[in-house]
């Protein structure tokens, strides 16, 4: 790994005709995020030019067609594509899909490499991405399958972090998904994430029952008592901080979260819609658990605002940040598991 001092932002430019690139144009018109890394957009000069005069923005790109043209302190625009692209705000695509594609897909093989050190992902139009290339429900999922480790939705924002057991999953299988090696791998995951990347040494985690009341002693579902209650007892036996299940719909109401380095929830939108409400426009989507670092804001394509100039860039920026603390971060758990006397936040 390199030093620290020097990061390169990798950024996959999403769905052009959402806010993807007015909210990368607003991001980095702020020169003092240069002082702390380099951004390399996947995308094309023309298309940024493009964005570049529809939100009249003063913003410089360095144009380039290979990582070794890479200029720091620039805001570097990687040709992925030639040809003209006709971008049309708020309109779904199957053609601009592909684009969004061909920029990931570039990105994460930079990522690979080691060309890029860290990787934030503008956002893309789940429906229009899908093809005989390319078939997975979203980010997370080809993430998962092209780096080393355990993917996992880990939703951020300064000392609130919430994991998902069960990600995009419709409510009616997410049942049929939870099981007693899920909740050990997750939960692992999200200790070691706790440790390595947000420096946490004794990390207190919070789980979210399944069923409402977590299941009023079998009242309402028994799978909190036959499946989610058994495997943190045996998770705590083995040393960590684990507590649970809680009724999810008074957890967050009564700030009992405040209590807890991270909370796990059962499935998407029992984490998400609180997570959300107390943080959106700053909020984090990380994809915790790999070997390489991935950030995204927290929202999507917001195709009814595309192109009027409204978007709030507040979350993608943070997502900015974010891989760059979080890649600090991991040096300094390296660091520390080389000298063990080097103290970490408890």
């Amino acid at each position: 790994m390199k030093k620290a001092e020097n990061i390169i932002v990798g950024i996959s430019i999403g769905d052009l005709n959402g806010i993807g690139g007015e909210i990368i144009l607003k991001t980095f018109e702020d020169s003092r995020v240069l002082d702390f890394c380099t951004p390399v957009i996947f995308a094309s000069a023309k298309s940024m030019n493009f964005y570049k005069g529809h939100f009249k923005s003063g913003i410089n790109f360095h144009n380039i067609n290979g990582m070794n043209q890479l200029a720091q302190g620039k805001v570097n625009v990687l040709n992925c594509w030639n040809e003209p692209v006709k971008i049309e705000f708020g309109k779904e695509d199957i053609k601009i899909g592909s684009y969004a594609i061909k920029s990931l897909k570039a990105a994460v093989e930079a990522l690979k490499r080691d060309e890029i050190h860290v990787l934030v992902t503008a956002p893309i139009n789940k429906y229009n991405i899908q093809s005989d290339a390319f078939k997975f429900p979203g980010h997370t999922d080809y993430l998962a399958q092209e780096l080393k480790g355990e993917s996992l939705m880990f939703m951020v924002t300064g000392d609130l972090r919430v994991g998902l057991l069960t990600d995009h999953v419709p409510v009616k299988d997410v049942v049929t998904h939870i099981s007693e090696e899920l909740i050990v791998k997750k939960i692992n995951t999200i200790h070691n994430s706790l440790k390595k990347d947000f420096r946490i040494n004794k990390p207190k985690i919070a789980v979210l029952g399944i069923n409402p009341h977590t299941g009023d002693n079998g009242v309402i579902g028994r799978e909190d008592d036959d499946i989610l209650r058994p495997t943190l007892k045996k998770i705590k036996e083995d040393g960590k901080l684990v507590f649970g299940p809680y009724a999810a719909d008074s957890f967050f109401g009564s700030s009992n979260y405040k209590n807890f380095d991270a909370i796990v929830a059962t499935y998407h939108d029992q984490g998400l819609i609180p997570f959300k409400t107390l943080s959106f426009g700053q909020g984090v989507n990380y994809t915790a658990g790999l070997d390489k670092i991935r950030t995204s804001p927290d929202h999507g394509t917001a195709f009814e605002i595309a192109g009027k100039g409204t978007a709030d860039s507040g979350s993608f920026k943070e997502a900015v940040y974010a891989a760059i603390q979080i890649y600090k971060n991991r040096i300094d758990y390296e660091q520390l598991t080389a000298n063990p006397l080097k103290k970490m936040r408890k």
